[in-house]
């Protein structure tokens, strides 16, 4: 039996970390103005994980969110440098969403979805095998 690959994301001051065992359920990308905010750039990829696949270590702190469509996400952020290492979806329990640019992999999964394209700046071009959804 091949053993689960394990990736490992950590915040920008690597006190936080997210171990992460085997594939993730899905990446995304996402255009939403949250997400944008929560990123700081045009747009924000995310891979989620079972939490059950996944050990969390830091110190955080906590926000939570009310989105467009009126689904609550929580945000934990590191208390030491302040990125966003994870959050839930009361629509997705047992889920974690965890940034893709916070693993130190080029190789990672891409992105499966592209949502809320009609956010999306008209400079920006989701390629390849992606479902797209406004």
């Amino acid at each position: 039996m091949a053993e689960a690959e394990t990736r490992i994301a950590r915040c920008t001051c690597g006190q936080a970390r997210a171990v992460c065992s085997g594939e993730p359920e899905r990446v995304s990308v996402c255009h939403c103005l949250n997400c944008k905010r929560r990123s700081g750039s045009s747009f924000a990829v995310q891979a989620r994980f079972a939490a059950a696949n996944v050990t969390i270590t830091g110190d955080f702190a906590t926000f939570e969110l009310v989105g467009d469509e009126g689904g609550r996400s929580v945000h934990r952020f590191c208390t030491g440098c302040g990125a966003t290492l994870f959050y839930t979806f009361d629509a997705q329990p047992g889920v974690l969403a965890i940034p893709l640019g916070l693993f130190d992999d080029p190789w990672f999964a891409r992105p499966a979805y592209s949502v809320y394209e009609e956010r999306k700046h008209d400079w920006v071009e989701i390629t390849g095998p992606v479902d797209h959804y406004d």
